[in-house]
């Protein structure tokens, strides 16, 4: 197992109390010389804000039963099932574009797309455990790419399966948007209050 590749927050993401710096040098002497790092070229920042909001999804998520999946969320017109596909599927997403930049091609492919049907409604129907390890899945696989991306790949920019251009350096930006927000539409007791005060502001500011 790599660095931070827990997504139950056993790692850097889930370090709060000393300087990122110290965390880092810290875990890496634990981890020892096998364990595999991210990329110094990395947004180290917008990483712990996405490990640490995955790790706060997953624990929202995990405090649910499987009966109440079905309750509606904060979402209009979502169940939580829906909230918990769409947030699969968004990691699925982004983490084919960050392997896309890591192979050196310029477009997001999908492939078998009749093998992988990416639709909400469709995530919303699967067993309570399928939709799990959607999620945990899903969110490790994502994190793996991040961490394998080299130096001189996060600068890339993909063409995403629906035509945008998506700068590789926002997908942990923008997965930790995902992740925190949808957190809250769980309805299950997140509060924005536990979102890393430098997170908020640059929601704020966005």
């Amino acid at each position: 197992m790599g660095i931070d590749e827990n997504v139950d927050g056993i790692g850097l993401g889930a370090v709060t109390t000393l300087d990122e710096r110290e965390a880092r040098a810290l875990l890496r002497e634990r981890l020892g010389a096998g364990a595999r790092y991210d990329s110094p070229a990395a947004p180290a920042c917008e990483l712990a804000w996405a490990r640490r909001g995955t790790a706060y999804f997953a624990r929202k998520l995990n405090e649910l039963p499987d009966e109440a999946l079905d309750a509606p969320s904060l979402a209009a017109g979502w169940s939580r099932r829906h909230v918990i596909a769409n947030v699969g599927y968004n990691a699925r997403a982004l983490a084919r574009l960050v392997e896309a930049a890591r192979h050196g091609a310029v477009e997001e492919v999908l492939a078998e797309p009749e093998y992988q049907n990416e639709e909400i409604s469709f995530g919303a129907t699967l067993p309570s455990h399928a939709l799990r390890y959607l999620f945990k899945h899903s969110a490790v696989h994502l994190n793996v790419e991040w961490r394998d991306l080299p130096d001189d790949r996060w600068p890339a920019e993909i063409r995403a399966l629906d035509g945008r251009i998506v700068k590789i350096r926002e997908t942990p930006w923008l997965r930790a948007s995902e992740v925190w927000l949808r957190a809250i539409d769980l309805d299950n007791g997140g509060s924005f209050l536990d979102f890393p005060p430098d997170f908020v502001d640059q929601l704020l500011d966005g």
